[in-house]
């Protein structure tokens, strides 16, 4: 498993410390979670599905937009793809929240596929009011362009229509795929092929043509590559004019499938024979196998958490509460976790903590390899929030929250159990002391339990199961943690391939690769008129002032930047304003090439720092992935206001 870890402590004002459970009553579970959640939490609330379904229905009877159901039929209709909650924009959720003001209208976004114009385009919707919509508007992106059609995430119909293409293409290649690797594409039964397509979907604005890689399609299919991969155009809204355009196999180029069926009859072909896969014991298999010479016993349980005096956190609908902390939270279909109006000691220290995209870019010597630059959002990565396993995924005492997504699909989809919540014990006291008299006694020891609180939820973006995690500290630090964990991402092997990562299994290919997360951070620490600063630290030469000629080096002195601090004027006490120190990072983060960049520019920084705009939103949207040279929203446009920054802060 791999770690990626952003962390960062909120400091704030007022602070005021928890007590420790002791002897006594059992402290009351609160509230189950199927409770209402409160007023003013429930702006923020996920769509229910019955608003879904409300939504849906209110589109599919307008006449204007024509809409057809998502599954079956051609790809050149007009479909409704996406819906999800609309947030409020923030001027009004805040007049709401801390000045009495009026609720904000409850909206939709809905995303629609106009693929049965003369010129396909998406086009996005604001549907409201809820729970009764009566009206639609379309919502523009900044700058107001137009979403190109070919920028659209893939479709259950279109991987449909993509796999038919794929058959009948493979038809001439079923005796090199059958002698070589016992399965084969075209008109199979049990030993059948699958593929897994890579993205970026071409070199330029506009195309959508998908390498496709082949595999057995056994437990951990990923892992099982047979060393061909196709490209294949699939632009046009009529499959009829999808073409194969190029063919990869263990190492060489093809025009076609019958030019690659002629070198294998022909007897010119170097082919790769694989091994027939075992019934048992598969090595992609997550069957346990094998045992330690040396040890305890790995079959019995191990440490399980549990809570004596019950839980010590309250869910209500929601809202979470725990110790001083309380926050708001939903599940994008989009791009999964966002936290809301997060509040320590019952004073608002950010208005939105939120996971905006995940991004791993690739090395390789084959197409497939060489062109993967995956942007997870475009996948819909906060809809595939599968059903997390009690005991694994999550403690067994943890309460579990079922999600409702309407994505590529003709209704809302129910996801069991997609959320957790529970306490953990940290292993490392939150503050201890020894205090020692030095002649073998003490005058006293005093130490705090370490525990968090942990929000979770889980992607699994095909191959990769990203775990998401969002930790509450009792001493006013969040941390906000992502888990890589699923199968790798790997490739066929060839000597050449060795340049780019480690081989892995006889012929596979751990391709070298680089994960990048991104946060959206909206702090309002003591309210919105935050400020920023950038420091450095150096070591300085002063003269001693009791021992003339010894020279310390004495830190610090405050010079140029490196170490990042927030703060609220004019609050604080005799110590001065409270500092918020910055997100932390881990890793390297590749610099900006010449010519068109196909990767989103967050990539590009560690940090960067905004003043909050209500046209800025998300640093990235489910149509990056498939059109990164010319994207929708650009984070480099974010960072070129030329503006102080002095209020509404928002790091990134």
């Amino acid at each position: 498993m791999w770690l990626l870890r952003l962390a960062w402590a909120l400091a704030v004002l007022g602070v005021a410390a928890s007590p420790s459970p002791g002897p006594g009553p059992s402290p009351s579970p609160g509230p189950g979670p199927t409770v209402p959640p409160p007023d003013k939490a429930s702006i923020f609330a996920d769509l229910s599905p019955a608003e879904l379904r409300a939504v849906r229905t209110f589109l599919m009877s307008r006449p204007e937009l024509g809409l057809s159901p998502s599954r079956g039929g051609p790809l050149a209709k007009n479909t409704l793809f996406l819906v999800e909650l609309l947030p409020p924009k923030k001027r009004l959720a805040l007049r709401y929240l801390d000045q009495g003001g009026p609720r904000p209208r409850r909206q939709a976004r809905a995303v629609v596929f106009f693929g049965g114009q003369a010129e396909p385009n998406v086009t996005e919707f604001a549907v409201g009011p809820l729970p009764r919509p009566s009206s639609y508007r379309p919502l523009r992106f900044k700058g107001g362009r137009a979403i190109p059609f070919a920028a659209r995430p893939m479709s259950q119909l279109e991987y449909e229509l993509l796999h038919r293409t794929l058959a009948e293409a493979m038809e001439p290649l079923y005796r090199l795929l059958r002698d070589s690797t016992g399965f084969w594409y075209h008109n199979c039964s049990q030993r059948c092929l699958t593929f897994t397509d890579i993205a970026p979907r071409g070199l330029a604005p506009g195309e959508r043509r998908s390498w496709l890689v082949l595999q057995r399609f056994v437990e951990g299919f990923f892992l099982h590559p047979v060393g061909l991969e196709v490209l294949v155009d699939h632009r046009d809204p009529d499959p009829r004019r999808w073409a194969v355009q190029q063919l990869w196999y263990n190492g060489h180029y093809f025009s076609s499938p019958q030019e690659l069926a002629e070198r294998y009859e022909q007897g010119t072909l170097a082919v790769a024979r694989l091994a027939e896969p075992p019934s048992r014991q598969l090595f992609s298999s997550y069957e346990p196998r094998g045992r330690f010479a040396t040890g305890t016993p790995t079959e019995v349980h191990g440490a399980k958490v549990c809570e004596p005096q019950g839980r010590r956190y309250w869910l209500r609908g929601n809202q979470l509460e725990y110790g001083g902390w309380s926050l708001a939270f939903r599940l994008r279909s989009s791009a999964g976790l966002q936290l809301f109006d997060l509040r320590f000691n019952g004073e608002r220290v950010a208005y939105e903590v939120s996971v905006q995209e995940a991004i791993a870019f690739y090395g390789g010597h084959t197409p497939a390899a060489m062109q993967t630059k995956y942007m997870d959002a475009g996948w819909g990565m906060g809809s595939v929030t599968y059903e997390l396993a009690r005991g694994i995924d999550c403690p067994e005492a943890a309460t579990y929250l079922d999600a409702h997504h309407l994505y590529d699909a003709d209704g809302p989809v129910r996801f069991s159990s997609a959320i957790c919540v529970f306490e953990l014990p940290t292993g490392v006291p939150l503050r201890r002391h020894f205090d020692s008299d030095f002649q073998g006694g003490f005058h006293f020891y005093a130490g705090l339990e370490g525990q968090a609180l942990v929000l979770r939820t889980t992607s699994t973006v095909y191959n990769y199961d990203y775990i998401w995690d969002f930790l509450l500290y009792p001493n006013g630090v969040m941390e906000a943690k992502v888990h890589a964990t699923g199968f790798i991402h790997a490739t066929f092997y060839t000597p050449q391939g060795q340049r780019y990562g480690s081989r892995v299994h006889s012929h596979l290919l751990g391709n070298l690769h680089t994960h990048l997360v991104h946060y959206k951070v909206d702090l309002d620490i003591a309210g919105t008129a935050n400020s920023f600063e950038t420091v450095d630290l150096r070591f300085e030469n002063i003269s001693n002032p009791w021992s003339p000629g010894a020279r310390p080096h004495v830190p610090p002195a405050r010079v140029g930047s490196g170490w990042h601090s927030w703060g609220s004027p004019g609050r604080g006490g005799e110590m001065g304003p409270p500092p918020a120190p910055a997100p932390t990072h881990v890793g390297l983060l590749p610099a900006p090439g010449n010519g068109p960049d196909p990767a989103p520019a967050p990539r590009r920084y560690h940090l960067a720092v905004t003043r909050h705009h209500e046209n800025e939103p998300t640093s990235s949207s489910i149509y990056t992935q498939n059109d990164p040279w010319e994207p929708l929203v650009s984070f480099e446009g974010f960072l070129h206001n030329n503006e102080t920054i002095e209020d509404q802060v928002t790091a990134w």
